[in-house]
Order: C-alpha cells, then structure tokens, then sequence
C-alpha cells in the first residue's frame, strides 16, 4: 500500500550534490542540532519556506526547566512522569531534566533574550507542573524570540548553508539499509542531496486536523518520509489536543496560551459557571488531556461550540504586558481580555509519537537521526507537560551531534554508494486535491479527535481507506507530496488509535474509558514488518 518514494521522476532529472550533514526542518530543533553540529563538520539546512517559518515561531508560552530556587530536576521528572501517565522512558525524562538548564544558558549566550523580573529570569506555572519553572519571552512570544536568535546565529555561520523554500521530498537509502541523503524540490527542480547523516527536524503533524493551532507548513513529512525509508514509527495515537483555541467567527483557530490559566485564568461554561474543579483536584492546571476533555464535555452538555476563558478579574496592566501577542490577537477581532471571556474550544497541536529514536537521537535506520516533535525519544509518553517540547529539541539536538561527531572520527570518510531511486511512474493527475485533504481532516477530527470510539475509529479507517491507491502514485507538486504525508500520517494514527483499547493520556477511547496495566506498552509501525508492540523498556512483546 505504501510506496517507497512519493516522486515521480527519472535519475537524469536529479543534479547531485554532497554534504557533510543534513538538518530538514528550521524550528527549534533544526536551528538548534544545525548550530551545534556545524562545530565540527558543514551542514546543508533544508528550508521547506523561510528559515524562520515553523511551530517554534508560533510557541508561546516557554521552555520548562529547573532553574529556581526550591525547584529541582527531581522535581520536574516527577511531574513530567506525571502527565505521561506510564508510557515514558525514564532514562530519556532523565536526561531532559538534568541536561536541559544548562542548555537554556546556551541559548541565552546565543542571544536569546528571556523575561526579566527584578533582575532575574522571569518563570511561570503552566498545566501539572508543581512550580514555576517556565522561561517566556516577550510575554507570550517565547518561540519566535528564539527562531529569532538562533537564525541570526544560522545566518552568520559560515559552515551552514541555508536552502530556503526546498521541499524535501524522500529519504534515500543504500543497499544496506542506511540513508544515504535527500531527495528535494527547490525552484521547480530535483535535487539529490548525499551525505554522512541525516536529521529530521521536520516538526509534527497537525494538519491532520480541520481545526489545528499548526501552520500550514506542518504536514506530516518527516513521519511518512522516515516511515517509507524503514524507520519505526510509535505512539502515534498519542495526539495533544490543546484545550484553549480561540473559537470565533471570522477569526482562526489562534492558541491562547496555557499560561493564561498559569496566571489565575478559570474556564466557565455557556452558563458562566466554573467547572474544572469538578474534573480534577488541580483544576484549570490539570494536564492538557483532562482539561480538553472535561471542555468537550461540557460542550456536549451545553449543545455549544466553546466555553469560556476568563482572566478578567486580573490587573489590566498585567495582562497587556504578560500577553501582549494574545491580548492584541484578540482586540483585532472585538475581544478585550482585560474584560470579555474569550471563547475557546480545543484543537490539534501536539504528536507525542514520532520516528522512533534512541537516547542519541538516532533511529534504526543507520545514519538517520530526529530531533523535535517529529521524534519519539519516549520523553513524553502518552502527554507532553507544558513547554518540554523547547526543552527536549535543544537537549537531544545536542546530543544528536555528539552522536554524529563520535559517529564521524568512529568511521571515518564516508564513501557515498549512489542507489537508483527511481519509483514507478504514474500519471498523477489528481484534481481537487485540497477538496481530498479538507475532507481527510473532517474525518479526523469527527473520528480520531479529543474522545474516540471503535466504531467511530473503523468508520475512519474505511473513509480513508478510500484514498489508499494515491499513495502509491508518483507526484511532482508539492500540495500532493503533501496531502499523501499527511494521508500516511492519518491511515497509523487511526490504526494505533483502534488497536489500544484503553484511555491514557491523549487517548481517550469512550468504550475502554479506563488505563488498562496490560497496555503499558508502545505501538510500533514499521512499513515492512508491519504492527509492532514494545515494552515501555524497550523490549519486544507480541505482535498484534
């Protein structure tokens, strides 16, 4: 069903190209792994639009790490265990608590520049965190603060070379197994990149969704390119639905922070009344997946399509100077946060799952590593706590190039094996794709969403199944190249979703509503060896 490579071109119609390392994808993780990995070797930065457009760019509320006084890395793993809900690898929450602080100070020496409060770092609380341990930027612009250092730091390095507006299309492999580089698009033409590794950093894959807090740039590519290459894919049925998008007519689906609910902000429903206390002790600082749910909740009881968001009883002043970006958003459309309840609804953000990958950041496909929320280092397990996703990309993008380094003196020059890479060649002609991929998302988000079901998860699993036969086609544009990402991406996060029969964490399956100890384990997807299952410690348990 799934084809090998998604292109459809011939071997005469590819310029080659060599490379040290390859780094696609310029969030966080990409920008971050490029600069540390350039230390040592040249580094080609794949683009898929400009340097600065990613999910990083749109991250508000900040990056999670034990700086404070009173707070501690111990602390911080046991609330992130927390929110995994049995499904993390602890020796990866290990290394993100204990090596991450040290890294936020290497991102402010390369010139990222964090709030202040008297003198010190600014930190504040967000969701099932048990103290204020979140750097923020700007108010509530901590992402594109540090797009905006790391890019200065990119564009400088003489040792990176920056490819804007490349699409990269597949992943290429050797006899062997191990990958050898990139196919990519940039002005209408083919390029095959070689090189002695590769990283995905590529981000997740909200656009699954109708309704997402992602950009448009977010479809899915690294999943499905890693997956038809041969690289495992787990825990794709963990999705992170964030529980407070703006819902509005006439406006987008626009994140308004966690850290409004940080700040003293309370959720009410259609009739002005508070309800999270009646969901969880930690009320609106319950883990995403409870606040979104018990929101979904009351929508259903209300025949509504939002609830409210109400920070009005704070200062003024405060809000205006802590979310100047939210706070402007929302008078753009008639909204004052200083005196309106905002109306939110929940929307896709977060994969937890990804490209399977060690404590290295580096998959069973030799040479291929990932890094950001296109990886699964086990780090998050069936919930990410707030602001870990920052932490995690800078904590193992570095490590990643470690890795390489060590990798690189281990081997030696790598000599390039050129493979064929052609695919069989079909006439595309596919019309109306952005109808196919609208209705895609519509399926996703009556059928996969926020509360699930089996036969709600057979129904979507039938309706994309419909369009299968295009994933083995070969295309030339780019809106196609996306749509069958993303159409990967959809057809595993459906099956995972029916094949664990439980609710934990991100999954909520309303007929098994309860975590079951017999699925305290992983869902792997390998395209050759089909459904995997693994332990939460790694080891192999049996086959679905």
């Amino acid at each position: 069903m799934f084809a090998r490579f998604i292109a459809d071109f011939q071997p005469e119609d590819v310029t080659v190209h060599d490379t040290d390392v390859i780094v696609a994808g310029t969030g966080i993780a990409g920008l971050y792994t490029a600069l540390k990995i350039s230390q040592y070797a040249d580094v080609t930065l794949l683009c898929k639009k400009g340097l600065t457009e990613s999910n990083t760019n749109w991250a508000q509320g900040g990056i999670a790490a034990a700086i404070a006084e009173g707070d501690s890395p111990d602390l911080h793993e046991a609330d992130t265990l927390m929110a995994g809900h049995g499904l993390n690898s602890r020796s990866a929450v290990e290394v993100l608590v204990n090596e991450g602080p040290a890294l936020v100070e290497d991102l402010i020496r390369l010139g990222t520049q964090f709030d202040l409060e008297d003198d010190h770092i600014a930190l504040t609380k967000e969701g099932a965190h048990s103290r204020r341990r979140i750097l923020h930027a700007n108010g509530d612009a901590t992402g594109a603060e540090i797009v905006r250092a790391l890019a200065v730091q990119v564009r400088e390095n003489k040792r990176i070379t920056v490819l804007e507006n490349a699409f990269a299309i597949d992943l290429v492999t050797a006899e062997n197994g191990s990958c050898k580089g990139v196919l990519y698009q940039k002005d209408d033409r083919l390029y095959y990149i070689r090189s002695k590794a590769t990283v995905l950093a590529t981000g997740g894959a909200g656009n699954m969704y109708r309704y997402t807090t992602n950009p448009d740039v977010t479809t899915a590519d690294g999943f499905a390119m890693a997956y038809r290459a041969g690289a495992q894919l787990q825990d794709l049925e963990f999705i992170q639905f964030h529980p407070t998008v703006l819902n509005y007519p006439g406006a987008p689906r626009f994140l308004i922070s966690e850290a409004l609910r940080g700040e003293g902000a309370v959720l009410r429903n259609l009739a002005g009344e508070r309800f999270m206390t009646q969901y969880h002790e930690l009320a609106e600082l319950a883990p995403r997946d409870i606040v979104a749910r018990a929101i979904v909740s009351e929508i259903e009881k209300t025949k509504s399509t939002f609830v409210y968001l109400d920070i009005t009883h704070q200062d003024p002043d405060l809000i205006k100077n802590r979310f100047p970006t939210i706070y402007e958003f929302c008078l753009s459309y008639g909204l004052d946060l200083t005196t309106d309840w905002i109306p939110v609804a929940p929307a896709a953000h977060y994969v937890m799952g990804g490209v399977r990958t060690d404590l290295y950041g580096e998959t069973n496909v030799r040479r291929l590593f990932a890094c950001g929320e296109v990886s699964c280092t086990g780090v998050h397990g069936a919930n990410r706590l707030a602001s870990n996703s920052l932490s995690e990309a800078i904590v193992f993008g570095k490590r990643i190039a470690d890795r390489i380094q060590a990798f690189l003196l281990e081997e030696g020059e790598c000599h390039h094996i050129d493979v064929p890479v052609v695919p069989p060649r079909f006439p595309s002609h596919v019309e109306k794709i952005d109808n196919r991929k609208l209705h895609m998302q519509k399926v996703m988000v009556r059928h996969v969403g926020v509360k699930r079901t089996r036969d709600g998860l057979e129904r979507a699993l039938a309706d994309l199944g419909r369009f299968t036969p295009m994933l083995s086609h070969g295309y030339t544009k780019p809106s196609e190249w996306e749509f069958v990402n993303l159409l990967t991406a959809s057809l595993l996060t459906a099956q995972a979703a029916l094949l664990r029969e439980e609710s934990r964490g991100g999954h909520f399956r309303s007929d098994y509503p309860k975590a079951r100890d017999n699925w305290l384990k992983h869902i792997v997807f390998q395209r050759e060896a089909g459904v995997l299952q693994v332990g939460v410690n790694g080891e192999r348990c049996e086959d679905q």
